[in-house]
């Protein structure tokens, strides 16, 4: 069987790890929903994000639809997010735990996403404005970059990269 034409959920032949399926099952979602919608909550606060931002990170739900899960969360009701929420939560769930485990504490790992930054990715800007930008890959972005770090992989500014370079003259030309 080609690599192409295996079906997602299946196992593979050779050992490679495959998408389950079933994690995206009713079910599923269900009992990760209301744990997960709590647990971004809780970072959402200890960030000091409002309800603007909160509101962009899950996607742009209703402003009702997010009240409603927030209340049904926090009393532990019955909640079933779709995938789209929960791999937001998930993605934010990650850059949490890696500011934590890059920075030492939570305080300087926050200090991090909200002070401006010059590798190429955040051009400048904070990391915070990558992760409320209202997209799953502004959330992906980050997650990346800091799992890249945590791996001992850092990516500099272009201006730190670029320092030393000399601009090419017209007599280094050689056309033949």
């Amino acid at each position: 069987m080609s690599e192409a034409s295996r079906v997602v959920g299946q196992p593979a032949a050779e050992g490679l790890a495959r998408l389950d399926r079933g994690r995206f099952l009713p079910g599923n979602r269900k009992r990760l929903s209301a744990p997960g919608m709590r647990t971004f909550l809780a970072i959402a606060d200890l960030w000091g994000l409002d309800e603007g931002q909160r509101l962009l990170i899950l996607g742009c739900p209703a402003r009702s639809t997010f009240h409603k899960w927030a209340k049904t969360a926090r009393e532990h009701g019955e909640l079933t997010l779709d995938v789209d929420i929960l791999t937001r939560i998930s993605a934010l769930l990650g850059i949490h735990q890696a500011l934590v485990l890059l920075h030492g504490s939570e305080r300087e790992g926050i200090a991090w996403l909200k002070t401006p930054h010059h590798a190429t990715i955040f051009g400048g800007h904070r990391p915070l404005d990558l992760v409320t930008s209202g997209t799953q890959d502004g959330l992906m972005a980050v997650r990346r970059f800091l799992d890249a770090a945590r791996g001992g992989i850092y990516m500099e500014s272009m201006a730190a990269l670029d320092g030393d370079f000399q601009p090419y003259r017209d007599e280094d030309l050689v056309i033949s």
